[in-house]
């Protein structure tokens, strides 16, 4: 194996949108930097059920007026 090909593992530490921090180990930057971020689990609507849940529920009608639904096993026709 090749000696000195792999980037240097060291500690930084992440910044969270509310301003709690912990420390991880990573490639970016250099040792003891700071990572902050402009999105993570606590701000993001994929992770809040967002606006994302609303486009989700408007699909599952379309899809279940298409196709009806799987529990009932029921299929509507185009004409209903």
């Amino acid at each position: 194996m090749r000696a000195d090909i792999h980037p240097d593992y060291h500690e930084v530490t992440v910044v969270m949108t509310d301003g709690s921090e912990y420390k991880t180990r990573s490639t970016y930057g250099k040792e003891g930097d700071i990572i902050r971020l402009d999105v993570d689990p606590l701000t993001h609507p994929a992770w809040q059920g967002g606006t994302g849940r609303v486009v989700e529920k408007g699909q599952l009608d379309k899809f279940e007026s298409r196709y009806g639904s799987f529990m009932s096993g029921a299929v509507k026709s185009k004409s209903e």
